[in-house]
């Protein structure tokens, strides 16, 4: 099989927004306690966080986390993770029906995200709480000035604002499992209440407003018109939230998630401008995909978890090899989206549906979706180019007509360095590719890392935590991707 990619340099998709790389910790199972945060373990810190999570998190890149949650946030009192550690309440914690000790919370977060080189993307309550408790909040994290809130945090050890700068107006509110759940109508009224409260705290930040839960939600789409017709002029974004899997193990069908990635966020976007035409506003509404990954794995064992526990092993998906190409291939299509998608979270981080594992007390290695994930953070900066790709076509789980080749390409902020990263989804066939690289006519390739191998079910493991990582490619001949491969192939500029 052959495949032509052409790139124009003159035809750019957008600047990519570095917070594309986002991710996300929620107080559930062990994604903070056993996962950040654990202050007996060897590598843990003066505050308790464990070094070598901190150190593999760092390799990511993640510029923006998405805090505390999550369905856990609509029923969360910030001031629970407040001030002096002895005092803090330990409570039922409804939404995954845990016990949260509250030793981490959003003092301890903030400056855990600093030491990761990461901004935090903070949750404000909009189940059982309201615009009062959010605004508080952000006076809290933000203010300087000498008001109750502010000196709240001043008292508590913390005289400079932490600077939250972008936050989430509650947390899948359409979804009859989220705490105080509403109607689109009741949600969009308090969001654009919120909303204002917020900004008029703290004018400099911006605000994301809660979208359907996921695509196949009976509330799609019209949610998304009735939410944004009630506080469109007061909000920045709109969430888009969902996740994908193999539970049917047809892997020609799942290779192909990233199609319906792509079609979620066309409708998204398309209702954003509607309602924009609507108003005759001068505001573009974008998007943020902060709740996307692959879950599947570990809904049967979650079953017989014991509940009321102090961090249970909740959602410890174990990924392998086709879940890696799968999420290459989703980052592939957030990237040729991102003159909509500024925002995306990759959900979680540690432990629960995460790139990094670790034993509680013990050891950590990374799974394999970590390594298209931290490839394309590191390389996907900069403008996002259009690429146009000429190759075959096949059909699966009732879609036709599915690309075999999925690509998107990136032009670095210095214009020395192009990348091309692809998918090949067919399951048998290798194929080459030939480049038409207008503007860019003296880059020559210089790398080709591959995702690869007979075994799309092989995954990594404590005992073997290198079996399925990248893999450099011999380029003397040529660039060839392998079946069922996900792929980055690095253009340089060379010497006229």
């Amino acid at each position: 099989m052959k495949a032509r990619i052409v790139i124009d340099k003159n035809k750019t998709v957008s600047r990519i927004d570095d917070r594309l790389y986002g991710s996300f910790i929620e107080h559930l199972g062990r994604a903070v306690y056993g996962g950040i945060y654990e202050p007996s373990h060897e590598t843990a810190d003066d505050m308790g966080f464990r070094g070598d999570v901190m150190e593999m998190i760092k390799e990511l890149n993640v510029p923006i986390i998405r805090y505390p949650g999550g369905n856990f946030v609509s029923g969360y009192n910030w001031e629970d993770g407040t001030g002096d550690k002895s005092k803090r309440p330990k409570k039922m914690e409804l939404a995954w029906q845990s016990v949260e000790t509250n030793e981490v919370g959003i003092d301890e977060f903030q400056e855990w995200a600093k030491r990761a080189h990461s901004d935090v993307m903070m949750a404000v309550n909009l189940g059982t709480r309201g615009a009062d408790e959010a605004r508080n909040l952000v006076e809290y994290c933000n203010c300087e000035t000498d008001t109750y809130y502010a000196e709240m945090r001043r008292k508590n050890g913390f005289e400079k604002p932490f600077g939250i700068k972008t936050w989430c107006l509650g947390n899948e509110m359409d979804g009859d499992w989220q705490i105080c759940h509403k109607t689109a109508y009741e949600y969009g009224r308090i969001a654009c209440e919120t909303a204002k409260l917020m900004k008029w705290t703290d004018p400099s930040i911006e605000l994301v407003a809660c979208g359907s839960a996921h695509i196949n939600m009976p509330t799609f789409g019209e949610w998304e018109r009735t939410v944004l017709r009630e506080c469109y002029e007061h909000v920045d974004y709109i969430s888009l939230h969902n996740y994908y899997g193999n539970p049917n193990n047809d892997t020609a069908a799942y290779l192909a998630s990233a199609v319906d990635m792509d079609s979620f966020i066309k409708q998204v976007a398309a209702i954003c401008d509607e309602v924009k035409a609507e108003k005759n506003s001068d505001k573009t509404v974008n998007l943020s995909f902060d709740e996307w990954n692959i879950w599947f794995h570990s809904n049967e064992q979650d079953k017989h978890i014991e509940k009321w526990q102090v961090a249970p092993p909740l959602l410890e998906d174990i990924y392998n090899l086709e879940d890696a190409v799968v999420l290459g291939d989703l980052l592939i299509t957030l990237l040729n989206n991102s003159d909509r998608v500024k925002i995306a979270c990759l959900a979680q981080l540690v432990n629960v549906i995460a790139p990094i594992m670790t034993e509680t007390g013990g050891r950590i290695w990374a799974q394999t979706i970590f390594y298209p994930f931290m490839h394309t953070s590191q390389r996907g900066r900069g403008t996002a180019l259009e690429v146009s790709c000429g190759c075959g076509a096949y059909s699966a789980g009732g879609k036709k007509d599915i690309p075999y080749i999925s690509s998107a390409a990136v032009i670095s902020e210095d214009g020395g360095e192009l990348t091309v990263f692809a998918v090949n989804r067919s399951l048998d066939e290798s194929c080459g590719l030939d480049f038409s690289l207008s503007g860019y006519e003296s880059f020559r390739p210089v790398l080709h890392t591959a995702m690869e191998g007979d075994d799309l079910k092989a995954v990594n493991t404590a005992d073997d935590p290198k079996k399925v990582v990248p893999a450099e490619k011999d380029i003397s001949d040529g660039i060839i991707l392998s079946p069922h491969s996900w792929n980055m192939i690095v253009f340089q500029k060379t010497a006229q």
